[in-house]
């Protein structure tokens, strides 16, 4: 198997004929073919469908892609790796952020990434923690952000800080109050995200542990619009303190710290041990966990900083 076989594969699959392919890749059709017909043959599995309208995936051909890109990625990290080791870090890094920390941490990550490691290219991908996790662990990104500290197969964890879980109401019809108990929490009509949700778990279990049931009127899985129907006063919702903080500090929504030791959510930075870190890597996730102290201990990202000794807020 040869890596410009599977970038032909690649490009043939995305393409979504061979003649197409054949131009993007500059590759006359005839030797193409033959190239996609000797993978297949190494791999023992049809994985195109050709036809008059031009090729589709099979069900090997779909699970054979996503192991493909995986491996040119590796490919490419080696490359960028070895260039990198006699000059400053350079190269695409792939970080996956939950929506929640993205709110707050995408642009001070973005912009000390420009002004520090300018030949570094982020991605930054949003998702659900759990998306990100499966992402991780398949190559697809080069580190996260995660919740729960729990040991994982495959994954190396770095505790970086705790927040605190608030209810956050709407601006009107409430009285603002700066603490709430679990017990006053299950009288509150709440608009919370689905049982997927990490989020929804902390929150269900902690409730549980006290045999009490939540008075829930609405799912949302978005960030957005759960805040927008709370502004509304279409109901309340449980939400770290950070994902609120512009919207309190402007008066439209209020947020009360919610008293129970089980209303916390622990952040950790991970990286996959299967998949070496590139010097560019390195750099970014040093410098996303400086960002996000910095921000910790200046109280702009309200939460406990946990990653060190300095910056416990």
């Amino acid at each position: 198997m040869e890596l410009r076989q599977l970038r032909y594969f690649i490009g043939v699959s995305e393409a979504g004929s061979l003649l197409k392919a054949s131009a993007r890749l500059h590759v006359a059709q005839p030797a193409l073919g033959q190239q996609i017909s000797a993978l297949e043959a190494h791999v023992g599995a049809k994985l195109l469908q050709r036809s008059s309208r031009g090729v589709t995936l099979t069900e090997a051909g779909k699970v054979f892609l996503d192991h493909a890109k995986v491996v040119l990625a590796d490919a490419e990290r080696a490359r960028q790796a070895v260039r990198e080791t006699s000059s400053v870090p350079r190269g695409e890094v792939v970080i996956g952020l939950p929506t929640t920390v993205a709110l707050a941490a995408t642009v001070p990550i973005l912009r000390a990434c420009r002004e520090r490691l300018p030949l570094v290219l982020p991605k930054v991908v949003e998702a659900y923690s759990g998306y990100l996790r499966e992402w991780l662990q398949q190559g697809r990104l080069d580190f996260a952000v995660l919740y729960g500290a729990q040991a994982e197969t495959g994954l190396t964890k770095q505790p970086l800080l705790d927040e605190r879980l608030a209810l956050v109401s709407g601006s009107e019809g409430s009285r603002a109050v700066k603490r709430v108990s679990l017990a006053e929490l299950a009288r509150w009509p709440l608009i919370l995200p689905g049982h997927e949700h990490g989020l929804r778990r902390i929150i269900d279990d902690a409730c549980a542990a006290h045999g009490l049931t939540l008075n829930v009127v609405a799912e949302i899985d978005s960030l957005t619009s759960v805040k927008r129907a709370v502004e509304a006063n279409l109901g309340s919702t449980v939400l770290p303190l950070g994902a609120v903080a512009e919207e309190a500090a402007a008066g439209r929504l209020r947020a009360s710290v919610i008293d129970s030791p089980g209303m916390t959510r622990r952040i950790v930075s991970a990286t996959s041990v299967t998949r070496p870190t590139t010097p560019a890597c390195a750099a970014v996730i040093s410098l996303a966990q400086e960002i996000m102290r910095d921000m910790v201990t200046a109280g702009t990202w309200p939460a406990r900083w946990v990653g060190d000794a300095s910056g416990d807020a």
